[in-house]
């Protein structure tokens, strides 16, 4: 058969035929009958899929003249042509020409035509159609999820590569070691790879070549063993052929080598590895990714730029962990362990090779330092990295080695991660972001709404974090779709699709505080497997018995933050009415005459109703088994069609209370007329004499008035008259009011604990936050650094299911997969308190603190503070805080010189404590009110009153600054060393046109827009004609509308209930004699309804004198007593 005739044969059969022809045909001897023909070898050439045909080909023998050794390049499909055959037949005349023309033009002609996918092996190579910078290749990515699914770096299924994606190799440089001849390797490969977006430099002697190829050929031949394993069986089944030859290393030694030679060799070596690299069954191997430093965390994009990796021996120990000694700060106690690290651009880790582990996280901060040198490590090669949380120390093979690693480390964190080394403003440890999407929010609707919306679109991860959190609370109001807003519903259901959900709450001393974190922590952690919960700190072992976390966070895969004073639990939820009342879902309309009394027979039928309903809901609600059916026994929730049969009773009996202030509580087993005799006590103590906010579009309403903003309404025909159905805004636990009594049973989340038909809630004012983009990631590192801290220090949280977690990097932080509706943009910097015992760190952080005063002494013409406290300016014996003083200072230099400066400060009245100080109770509210008088409060509702609880933490100054966050103006939150907080400063950027001190003004569109309603809840311009109030430093909007809608509402309170506090009164003796006074309120109904009608607004004067003659400190024997005088402070 004629050779032609045999190539064809051979290349143009399937694979696996073409495979064995090969192997049989042996040598060639003749071609026709006149020439014998000898060689060695195959055929050469520079395609990328020439290894293929070489491979299919070895055996056969051509003529020397027609092996054409050709360098590798991309240009040519193959190297041999009919050109350079006709050339070689010039120099072989010993040959008969016509055969061998004859044979260049078959070879020639089936070249052209070969079909090389027919040579392809499955599972054996993988060729790439796109380049690295090709479109296609970019969209290619590992989720950032991955990194809570990572597997022992020997598991055949990890996932290190980016699918499709090819690798390319460069050999950049070499570097030659020329000092000394006993070193067996003398140049040093620098070795640049490009995987997608991903590009990373890796330095290897020719040894560890040697070394990475034997341990390749060993796993070559170890895999034709049929092992009996689950890993084994694995890889054999994915290897489908029997693996080919591998490329060949080479050979020659590199003593040997001269300087001209060097750019051959590197393209050998380049040559290896892109071979090398296109072959499954090798590229995922353990020893492959290890020799090119690459691992599972290597190419998740939302980790930022590929960085320094590598197995390297760590030293256990060097955590900043207060109370500790040899297993925290210490040194005697200590082992070595073998790590995978990983270095990123805001942070390092290490691995644990046999598992994939996280076994710890590092954050970049300001404090990041590399040291090296024995006595820096007490370790011979020893690198020392120290941050402000931890001191870590490693070994590794070499100084050179050590040295290597300790500048390569430092050169990628100085290029990358440069921003987290600086000393950033006030202190903080998070730079300004320019250009940040930001949105405030005035109490908790608009807060809650959008939390809500904002986790619905989470893919990856929520973190959340309070105070205190209630898991029933529904984020939107009025119920109209049932539980899909509950708080416990969303989180269950995101959870079900995949995001992994972290929550941290605040451990508190139960016999302090009754919030009762451990009953959140259990129904979330039964809600689903992907929701994990911690609690901190642990009082016993930390010795934090005084501080809290008061920071409230939500953050939505670490690109949108939500922050300020709002904790997702009960109470908090509230709107601009501020509302008194919500007593249920269904009222009566009298059609006809008023019947005059009950029958015996109705009186009985309702009275059974009663104990029915007060029977059912003393029962507590199971355990959480199925989220959606958890609150079947609630009456009405997100049904507007239905209404209880006990919301009947009530409204029944409405016209036998029309008479009093308030209706009584009928949902007691009591019989009738013992609720007709307790209805007199309906609001005592304290609860008449409180003066608070109130809205003139409420005070006509009266408690049993018709409340219009109730969301969805029914009607039904009865024979006593119509009954119309409202939707409750507060379900059981969520209906409260502090003062009056605190939370009890909150494992009983809907059933009432205070008698809403007698007792008026709580109002409840509050200011929040959202961040986008950067300023998301800042917050999410704090989170992130406390979570982190926390799992260290706490030893049931070492566990797998608890993992660390890990920052995304700011170079993608621009990619917005959410965006809060109605955002801003402007200049933000996030502040925080944090210490030792509540985020791990060495330094304390009091940013906040500096960031108030550096706003107040720098602002020019007004300051504007809403604040749940304001403890401060004192002689620095008790309080330490400086807020007071920089606001007097400031006050002190505008009169200097001559300059017009406002200061507004909105305050609670009465501090948020359980108590009566018209009895003499409540030793912590007294506490409180001997370093915080008072402050502003409001009616609601007609004829019963009590307090707005102003729980906000705001400033704002010149309209184009802002500050909110979670810390009251108090030693606790601001020093830094107590309380844990977090708060935001943002500046704006975009501006409009505006009137300050009765000129022109560019007022910050953020500012000026939070500035602005704030006024309007405050002052009543929320519906109806206003008082201009653009301008809030001129004469006429202080002294006509601030002052004297201060003034007129406060003397009206005082005329209808002779409220409390009162700067009438200055001792205990005064106080029972003020109380003991009849009321307007009470004496002429009529009447006071028509001065009520004169109130505008929430504003009242400050009473600065109320029991000055008293000292408020607790008495002697009680709990409070007891406490450091720092607690209150």
């Amino acid at each position: 058969m004629p050779v032609s005739e045999k190539l064809n044969c051979v290349l143009g059969e399937g694979r696996q035929k073409a495979h064995l022809r090969i192997k049989e045909m042996g040598y060639l001897h003749s071609v026709g009958e006149e020439t014998k023909l000898k060689g060695a070898g195959g055929l050469v050439t520079g395609c990328r899929r020439k290894s293929r045909i070489q491979a299919q080909v070895c055996r056969l023998q051509l003529p020397p003249f027609l092996l054409l050794p050709v360098r590798h390049t991309e240009v040519s499909p193959f190297a041999f042509t009919l050109s350079q055959v006709n050339m070689s037949l010039k120099n072989e005349p010993r040959v008969n020409t016509s055969a061998l023309q004859k044979i260049a033009a078959d070879m020639s002609n089936l070249i052209e035509n070969l079909d090389t996918r027919e040579l392809h092996f499955e599972g054996e190579e993988v060729d790439y159609d796109v380049s690295p910078t090709d479109p296609k290749i970019q969209e290619v990515y590992i989720p950032f999820s991955a990194i809570y699914k990572t597997q022992g770096f020997k598991e055949p299924d990890v996932q290190t590569y980016l699918s499709g994606c090819p690798i390319k190799v460069q050999v950049l440089e070499v570097e030659r070691f020329t000092s000394t001849t006993r070193v067996p390797s003398t140049n040093l490969y620098t070795i640049e790879l490009t995987h997608g977006e991903f590009k990373w430099q890796v330095k290897r002697k020719f040894k560890h070549f040697q070394e990475f190829h034997r341990e390749l050929l060993k796993y070559k031949a170890f895999i034709r063993i049929p092992i009996p394993t689950k890993r084994h069986t694995f890889r054999r089944q994915n290897v489908k052929e029997e693996p080919r030859e591998m490329p060949s290393l080479p050979r020659s030694s590199e003593n040997m080598i001269q300087e001209e030679q060097f750019f051959g060799k590197r393209k050998q070596l380049e040559d290896y590895l892109t071979k090398l690299l296109k072959m499954p069954m090798y590229r995922n191997y353990h020893a492959t990714t290890e020799f090119l430093d690459i691992s599972q965390l290597s190419f998740i994009h939302d980790l930022g730029p590929k960085g320094i990796e590598g197995m390297i021996m760590k030293r256990s120990g060097g955590h900043r962990i207060p109370g500790l000694n040899c297993c925290g700060q210490g040194r005697a106690c200590y082992r070595w362990s073998k790590r995978w690290l990983i270095v990123k651009d805001s942070f390092l880790l290490y691995m644990k090779p046999d598992s994939g582990a996280i076994a710890f996280v590092l954050l970049v901060d300001k404090e990041f330092r590399i040291k090296m040198g024995r006595k820096e490590t007490e370790t011979k090669y020893g690198l020392r990295i120290d941050n402000l949380s931890r001191t870590l120390i490693l070994k590794c093979n070499s100084y050179r080695h050590a040295r290597w690693w300790g500048g390569a480390i430092e050169e990628f964190i100085q290029k990358y991660g440069t921003n987290f080394l600086k000393d950033h403003r006030f202190g903080s440890y998070a730079a300004i972001q320019e250009n940040t999407l930001a949105k405030w929010y005035v109490n908790a609707k608009g807060y809650f709404e959008d939390v809500a919306d904002a986790m619905e679109e989470a893919k990856e991860e929520i973190f959340i974090t309070d105070w205190w959190l209630s898991p029933e609370i529904f984020l939107k109001r009025p119920v109209v779709e049932g539980n899909r807003w509950r708080l416990d519903c969303i989180l269950k259901r995101k959870a079900q699709q995949g995001v992994r959900i972290f929550v941290m709450l605040y451990k508190e001393v139960e016999l302090a505080l009754g919030i009762n974190s451990e009953y959140s922590k259990r129904i979330l952690m039964h809600l689903h497997p992907n929701i994990k919960v911690m609690r901190h700190p642990d009082h016993v072992s930390s010795s934090v018995y005084l501080w809290a976390h008061h920071e409230k966070l939500v953050i939505i895969d670490q690109s949108v933050a939500f922050l300020g004073g709002i904790d997702l639990a009960y109470g908090r939820w509230d709107d601009n009415e501020h509302r008194l009342t919500d007593v249920g879902s269904v009222k009566r309309v009298i059609m006809g005459p008023s019947p005059g009394s009950l029958t015996a027979e109705t009186t009985e039928s309702m009275e059974s109703l009663s104990h029915k309903d007060k029977n059912e809901s003393n029962k507590s609600p199971p355990v959480l088994k199925n989220v959606d059916d958890r609150d079947s026994k609630l009456k009405g929730i997100g049904k507007p069609g239905k209404f209880s049969k006990f919301s009947l009773y009530r409204q029944l009996h409405r016209h036998h209370l029309h008479n009093v202030d308030s209706i009584s509580s009928i949902d007691s087993a009591s019989s009738y007329c013992n609720h007709c005799r307790s209805r007199q006590n309906l609001i005592h103590g304290l609860k008449p004499h409180l003066r608070l906010f109130r809205s003139s579009s409420e005070s006509e309403q009266g408690l049993t008035g018709p409340n219009t903003d109730t969301g969805s309404i029914r009607s039904l025909q009865t024979g006593v008259g119509e009954l119309h159905g409202e939707t409750r805004f507060w379900h059981g636990k969520d209906y409260c009011n502090f003062v009056f009594k605190d939370w009890v049973q909150l494992d009983k989340p809907f059933a009432d604990f205070i008698d809403r038909y007698s007792t008026p809630r709580m109002p409840w004012h509050d200011i929040a936050s959202a961040v986008h983009g950067k300023a998301a990631r800042d917050v999410a590192r704090h989170f992130i650094q406390r979570w982190n801290f926390t799992k260290i220090m706490k030893s049931k949280y070492r566990s797998l299911s608890y993992p660390f977690l890990l920052p995304k990097s700011q170079t993608t932080a621009h990619e917005l997969k959410y965006q809060v509706p109605g955002s801003v943009h402007a200049n933000v910097q996030l502040l925080r308190s944090a210490a030792d015992w509540s985020a791990g760190i060495k330094y304390h952080e009091e940013s906040i603190h500096s960031a108030y005063i550096y706003v107040i002494e720098n602002s020019k013409h007004y300051i504007y503070i809403e604040n749940q406290f304001f403890i401060s300016c004192a002689d620095d014996k008790v309080v330490f805080n400086k807020i007071g003083d920089a606001i007097a200072q400031r006050i002190l230099k505008a009169h200097r010189e001559g300059q017009r400066y406002r200061v507004y400060v909105v305050i609670p009245l009465l501090p948020g404590f359980e108590g009566d100080i018209s009895t003499g109770g409540g030793n912590a509210l007294q506490a409180i009110m001997h370093f915080n008088y008072r402050t502003h409060a409001e009616l609601e509702g007609n004829l019963v009153t009590e307090l707005i609880y102003v729980h906000s933490k705001l400033l704002i100054a010149d309209d184009n600054t802002v500050i909110i966050g979670s810390a009251n103006i108090n030693d606790r939150s601001m020093l830094g060393k107590r309380d844990s907080e977090m708060a935001i400063i943002m500046q704006d950027t975009e501006t409009v046109p505006s009137v300050m001190d009765g000129k022109e003004y560019q007022a910050g569109r953020f500012a000026q827009g939070l500035r602005l309603q704030c006024f309007r809840v405050v002052l009543g311009y929320l519906s109806g004609p206003s008082e201009d109030i653009q301008d809030p430093v001129s004469d006429k909007f202080f002294k006509e509308v601030w002052v004297s809608t201060a003034a007129r509402n406060a003397t009206i309170y005082d005329k209808v209930f002779r409220c409390l506090p009162n700067d009438e009164v200055h001792n205990l003796i005064q106080l029972r004699d003020f109380i003991s006074k009849p009321i307007l309120a009470k004496e002429d109904p009529i009447r006071a309804e028509e001065e009520l009608k004169k109130i505008r607004g929430f504003l009242v004067q400050f009473p600065l004198y109320f029991l000055s003659e008293e000292n408020l400190l607790p008495a002697v024997g009680t709990k409070e007593a007891i406490v450091p005088t720092e607690v209150w402070t």
